[in-house]
């Protein structure tokens, strides 16, 4: 089997490098292992790659971040990931700035800005105060909400697979789900490299789906990179 999907031509209308996910419902984001990190604890530039259904790579994801902020910082760090393709060209970038995190002040509260391709917004995820579960609202590049993502109650911990559900504005319909999926106890012991699926429905605006790829790097940043530092 290829083990690169490749990319689709050009769509009126469809951001330039996103042809793809118009395609797909569905998305594994697995973030790469570093020796270093899982043998001495030195906290690295996180990596991912993003495959299809098939095991196939779709793009690849790489933090640009200083040193002194992943040591100093850890989890709580400001980044921007690049989204790449199998060509090298980037065509998603995630900004998150630095903010304190805290579930018991809401003037504490993380965000991060979508562009696709760079230099053209087409989503923010904006997280709500909450004191026990975790929630966001998704924005379009108007800043208009379009969308919820809600995570477990915080005693969510100890399970070998984490559901943030997708839902409407309205949340009557939950419309798909990020996924923190179990990948072995030695792993989840000695590293915070994680593996997500996200599911979203084939006709979800294509920025949309663009936006719940940034939404996953905050969550794994949020919730499960400070588990094991």
């Amino acid at each position: 089997m290829n083990m690169y999907a490749v990319p689709s031509p050009g769509i009126p209308g469809c951001p330039p490098g996103l042809e793809y996910l118009t395609q797909v419902d569905q998305l594994l984001i697995k973030q790469k292992v570093e020796i270093i990190e899982a043998l001495v604890g030195f906290e690295s530039n996180n990596k991912y790659e993003v495959r299809n259904v098939m095991g196939q790579n779709v793009y690849y994801a790489v933090e640009e971040n200083d040193c002194l902020s992943r040591q100093c910082c850890g989890p709580l760090r400001s980044f921007t990931i690049r989204v790449l393709d199998n060509y090298g060209q980037e065509i998603i970038t995630v900004t998150r700035p630095l903010k304190c995190m805290s579930c018991f002040f809401p003037c504490c509260l993380q965000e991060l800005e979508v562009q696709a391709p760079p230099g053209n917004i087409v989503g923010y995820v904006l997280q709500q105060w909450h004191p026990f579960s975790p929630k966001f609202i998704v924005e379009n590049e108007h800043r208009e909400p379009v969308l919820k993502i809600h995570g477990p109650f915080c005693g969510w911990s100890c399970l070998p697979d984490v559901d943030f559900e997708i839902l409407t504005m309205d949340e009557t319909s939950k419309i798909g789900k990020i996924s923190k999926q179990w990948t072995g106890l030695l792993r989840e012991a000695f590293t915070d490299s994680d593996n997500f699926g996200i599911q979203f429905p084939m006709d979800l605006d294509v920025r949309m789906k663009a936006v719940m790829i940034g939404a996953c790097f905050l969550i794994d940043f949020m919730f499960f990179e400070s588990s094991n530092n």
